[in-house]
Parts: C-alpha cells; structure tokens; sequence
C-alpha cells in the first residue's frame, strides 16, 4: 500500500510540467506529511554521508555537500509553507500544528550535530590558505555562521534547552499567525440601511453587497481585509461606524475568546530572549543585528532617533492642519482621533490638491497595470512575460508566466495572485517556489520560480477590478521583489535571490515605488477603463504635487513600528507585564494622534512576532534612504536609463547574497548611501 501511495505522490521525482513547476492539480493535503518524513530521511542520509567520508574535509566534499543536501524537503516545505499563507484551510492548519516542530527538531538535529559541525569547523579554519571564489568564500563563511548561531557551540543541558526553545517557538509563531487570520476572517459588519453607507464610493459599496449576497445575507458587508476596510476608513461620513470598525481592526487577537495572542506575545519575546541569551547576547537584537547591515541597535535607534528628529515638527503641522479642517465642520471642540484620520485625510487632500483615491482608480484596471508593470520592466531591462495556462496553479484566481530574458532565453516563472480569500492571510509578499542556483557538473543555470501574493481590490458584476494608487504602489513594491528572486544569477541557492541581509531585502522593492509617480511611466498604461482616455497630465501634476501629503506622518507611523519592534526585542529580562501599557509606552516618541488605550499592534503585528522581521522592521525605513539616494541616479540620468537599470540589474538585483550588500550599493552608486536624499525627496530638507 505504501509504495501504491508513495507512487501517486507528486512530491517524488520529478516534475513533468512546463519548467519543473509545482504540480499544484495533483497536490493534495494527504502528500504533505509522507513527502516531508521522506525528505528529512534523505536529508539525514546526506548528512551521514558527509560525516562518514573518509576523507578530509574540504570545501566540496562538506560545504558544497551540505549546502546540496535536503533538495526534496526543501521542494515540500516551500509549497506548504506558502499554501499556509496563500490558500490555507483547517486541515493544513492542524496538520502544520504536527509538521512545524518535526521540521525545527529535524532543524536542531543539523546544527547540534557535533560531528557534521567538527568537519565545517576544519574547512572554516583553513579558509585564508583554501583558493576560493568571493562566492565560495561567503557560503563557507554562512555555513560556519550559521552553526554557531544556531546552538553548535553549546553543550549539555544548554543543547537540549535550545532544542526546547526553538520548538516552542516554532509552535507559537504558527499558533499568532493563525489567531490573527482567523480573528479577521471572523469579523463583519452587516449594514441594512442605506444611510449608513454616506459618503461611501459605488464601486465599495457594490463590492460589499456582493459580500453579502455570497453570505446569503441581506444589506453590506464590510470585513478588516484591506480593500474593505481601508475605503470605508477613508469615506464612511458615519463617525460611529468607523469608530466601530476601527476598534474591530484595532483590538484584533486581544479579546477573550480563542484567538487571544497576548500571552503569546509575552512567550514569544521572552523565548527569542532567551534563544539569544543561550548563544551569548545580551538580547534578540544584539543577536539579529549581527548578521545585518545595521549591525547593532545602536545604529538601529540612530536611524530612527534622526527620523524621528527630522520628521516630528512636520507631522505636528499636519495633525494641526487636519484639525483645523475637522473643527471648521464639527466645533471648536472636535478632537480628531484615529478613526477619523484616514477621513479628515482624504478630505483635506482634495481641498488642497483636489484628488484622491477614486478618482484615480478608474485609470488603474488591474489588466492594464499589470501591462504598465510588466511593460516597466520591459523598458528597464528587456525582459518580457508570457501568460502560460499550461503550467498549474494553486487557486483559479492565480495566473503564471514565463518571463523571457532580453536575449529571448527563459529566465523565471512568475505566479500572480491579487485577491483576498478566507484562506489568504493579510497583506502584500513576494515569495519562492524554487530558487536559482547552477549545476555545478552540467553549468546548467536552473531558474527560479517567484510568487507575489496581494489582497486587492476585487472586480464587481459590473466593473473589473480597479486599483487604488496605493494598490499600484503595492504591486510596484512586490514586483521589486520578483525581480530580485527572477534575475538571481548564483552558483548556490542559498546565496541566491532574496537571500541578502534583511534590511538590504527591500531595496529593490522600494526603488521600483519611485515609478509610480513618473508621468512617462504612467503614461505607458494608465487609461479609464470605460472610455480609454489617457490619465490626464492635470491629474498626474495634482498626484505628484500630492505625493509628499502627510508623508511626516507616514514616516513618523513607520518609526512607531520600528520602536515597538526594538522594544521587545532589547529586553533582557523577561516580560510579564501588560502587552498594551508597554506598546504605548514603546512607542509614544512616534505618535502624534491621542492614544486609544484599549487597541493593541502587538497582538497582530505578523512582521515581528511570526514573520522575519523580529528586531528588523526598522528595515523599511533603512532601504527606504538607499532607496531615495538609489532612484536619485535614475532621476539625474532619466528614468529609463539602459545605463543605470543595468548597472542596477548587476550589481544588486542578480548578485544576491554573494557579497557585502554595502558593496554591492557602493558598486552601483560610486558612494555610500545617505540621509538627505530620503529628507530632500519628502520636502523636509531642501
């Protein structure tokens, strides 16, 4: 029976579909858990061969080796892990509850392994008589780091105690990640009257009938998914129902029910502490930021203390002004607070630059962004992207291309997915299926497979799918990051693609933002999807002018994030106390609005608790002043520049983590990065 299921299980051997891709129409949730115990078999099979070789250990027969090894796991646990976040249902849910600690302790297995460590360790000291490639020598260089901080060095009750840590931890990020998804999903808001949908564009009101229709309900729908929640914030002239969905958004996973994340939250800070603690640090920072550009907190709260220097008085100015407006229509004695901010926002945006959001939209048909974006890079650097039906894909929403490189050879596969469903977590990610590496027997460049996963606005009976600027900007964003994993170009997969120092990751991402104000850009697509007009050149100066609006504010809330971040993650002794009080006091430097004590970031804030980002949110705004001083090139030389996107494409997007990113910037730019590029490009310097 065994090898009868062992036969159908699509994980084994290899793929024939076009380019090796998943074959996501044969994958069911019953291979996941065979195809993974297979794989950590195989990997440990590998691993034994390693320490078994009889002969002395060197760069090919260890490093190569092991970097080599786990290809089949590998395989899996990239669709399971995406499944969890794209397409997730209760079944991969429980089951992940049972795969997610095997793969930490199969994880712990590898690294705590003395024997296999005692082999890395010789090669990793003879490393400056060894004749390697800068490339060569950053993988030895990982594979030793990546040992030592992940408890090689520790030995009795202190191993055994990583192992505890480690696999609760694994648990307990699975544990936040689905209470949050499943507290979203949980919440509607059911409207009956028309009067209580004041102020609200047609295109949001039809999508939320069409919510209710499919819940076989009469009236409106509103969720706390994005394209939902995010309009209804900004147009709703009911003060009391923004209030109300405000609070829903705001007080996700604190409330006493199944979904609580507040004792989560205090385990998982006070297990990343005492991970840290185990391997030497003197908290989670100091142990993250080692092995980042930052290098320590220190350069971290230097960032943000100069931000939030440069940017407080202008956000104050803002506030003031959108009070001003408020009072002017409510009384002297209006106080303008969070649920009011993304309305009061939008309204004096209109006044001063006379746009906003809808009337925009129908410019952006997400079929015509989609040729602008695709188009862009095109431009930039040659490529070219061909829809193909033939390879599968995970939900019939998800389209896949070939994207061809400008000498006509294939260069990756790119899955898109733009809508939000039940089974999607919140928010915008690019993410790998099979990453690039070259076969070192053959030369043969294996490419890679990318995803970028959003949760847009979706299309109506009567109206496709029409984009809001920040949704544009969204895409623009995750397609930097396709790019990145598409142009790969490493021996080794591991260095490969995205796998660059964090706060480097997402350079690419932002500087493809820059484009979205760039009126010879928005020309190439922009168009009313009714009467095929150009976005007229007075709506693009209007969007322009406009684009630094609030912008203090923005960073200021940025900042706040980041904070709060650092704050959890620079404690050295563990947390007991009250989740919301220490938010707020984390954080107080950065806000600018009055303070509602009964919401909470922590209990959803995905990035820092089961993301990547713990001890790292401050990243954004680090790629943010490369970003600014990067685009700035394009800017002085024009923005499609063949020169200056090559150099791009060469220096940063291909290389991946094969060198120090700082030399990779410097390579491309001729200088290091700095700060006044960020505050000229917001107006805050001149």
């Amino acid at each position: 029976m065994n090898n009868i299921i062992n036969a159908q299980n699509p994980f084994y051997g290899q793929y024939h579909t076009p380019h090796e891709t998943v074959p996501f129409d044969r994958i069911k949730t019953e291979h996941y858990e065979p195809a993974i115990l297979e794989g950590i078999r195989l990997q440990n099979a590998e691993i034994e061969a390693i320490i078994q070789n009889p002969e002395k250990a060197d760069f090919t027969n260890t490093i190569e080796a092991f970097d080599e090894s786990g290809e089949l796991l590998d395989k899996v646990v990239a669709v399971f892990g995406n499944m969890l976040s794209a397409e997730t249902n209760d079944d991969l849910q429980e089951l992940a509850q049972k795969i997610m600690p095997l793969l930490s302790e199969h994880s712990n297995n590898i690294t705590l392994n003395e024997k296999l460590f005692a082999r890395v360790k010789e090669v990793y000291n003879q490393k400056e008589a060894l004749q390697l490639t800068q490339e060569q020598k950053q993988l030895l260089e990982n594979a030793y780091n990546s040992f030592v901080r992940h408890g090689a060095n520790l030995e009795g009750e202190a191993r055994e105690e990583y192992r505890r840590l480690t696999t609760e931890l694994s648990k307990l990020t699975l544990t936040f990640s689905e209470n949050n998804l499943k507290e979203t999903n949980a919440y509607q808001m059911l409207l009956t009257k028309k009067e209580s949908l004041a102020g609200l564009p047609e295109i949001i009101i039809e999508a939320a009938a069409e919510t209710a229709k499919s819940e076989g309900k009469e009236g409106w729908v509103f969720t706390l998914h994005a394209p939902s929640y995010v309009p209804f914030m900004t147009y709703s002239d009911n003060r009391d129902l923004r209030q109300k969905l405000y609070m829903a958004y705001n007080t996700k996973c604190t409330h006493d029910n199944e979904f609580n994340n507040i004792d989560i939250v205090k385990k998982i800070a006070n297990t990343r502490m005492k991970i840290a603690q185990l391997l030497g640090y003197k908290d989670y920072a100091e142990y993250t930021l080692k092995k980042r550009m930052a290098e320590n907190s220190k350069s971290v709260y230097k960032l943000l203390n100069q931000l939030l220097e440069a940017y407080t008085p202008t956000a104050q100015q803002e506030y003031k002004e959108i009070q001003e407006l408020a009072r002017k229509e409510q009384g002297a004695d209006f106080v303008v607070m969070p649920w009011d901010w993304n309305y009061y926002s939008n309204k004096l945006k209109d006044k001063k630059f006379n746009i906003n959001e809808e009337m925009l939209r129908p410019y952006f048909e997400l079929e015509q962004v989609k040729k602008g974006v695709f188009g862009l890079a095109e431009k930039l650097y040659g490529i070219t992207f061909r829809k193909n039906t033939e390879i599968p894909v995970y939900h019939k929403e998800v389209e896949a291309f070939e994207v061809f490189d400008k000498d006509g050879k294939f260069l990756a596969v790119l899955y898109t997915d733009f809508h939000p469903r039940p089974g999607k977590r919140a928010g915008a990610w690019m993410t790998s299926y099979k990453e690039q590496w070259i076969d070192k027997k053959t030369g043969e460049n294996s490419r890679p497979h990318v995803s970028v996963v959003m949760n847009f606005t979706k299309p109506t009976e009567n109206k496709p799918a029409l984009l809001t600027f920040n949704e544009v900007e969204t895409f623009l964003h995750e397609f930097g990051h396709s790019l990145h994993g598409m142009f790969a170009n490493s021996t080794y997969r591991s260095l490969s693609g995205t796998n660059v120092y964090w706060d480097f990751v997402e350079l690419p991402s932002q500087i493809m933002e820059n484009f979205a104000i760039e009126k010879d850009f928005l020309n190439t697509f922009a168009r009313h999807y009714q009467t095929g007009e150009v976005l007229p050149d007075e709506l693009i100066k209007r969007l322009v002018d406009a684009s630094n609006f609030n912008i203090a504010y923005a960073c200021l809330r940025q900042i706040s994030f980041g904070l709060l971040d650092m704050a959890w993650y620079t404690r050295n002794t563990p947390f007991e106390g009250d989740v919301k009080a220490y938010e707020q006091e984390a954080w107080k430097d950065a806000q600018i609005l009055p303070v509602v004590q009964e919401a909470c970031m922590s209990t959803q804030f995905s990035h820092i608790f089961a993301g990547g980002y713990a001890a790292g949110y401050y990243s954004y705004k680090w790629a943010e002043v490369l970003d600014a001083d990067a685009f700035s090139l394009f800017k002085q030389k024009g923005i499609f520049n063949q020169e200056v996107a090559d150099s791009f494409r060469n220096n940063i997007l291909s290389k991946g983590g094969t060198e120090h990113p700082m030399v990779l910037y410097k390579r491309f730019r001729g200088q290091e990065p700095s700060i006044d590029a960020l505050l000229i490009r917001n107006g805050i310097k001149k």
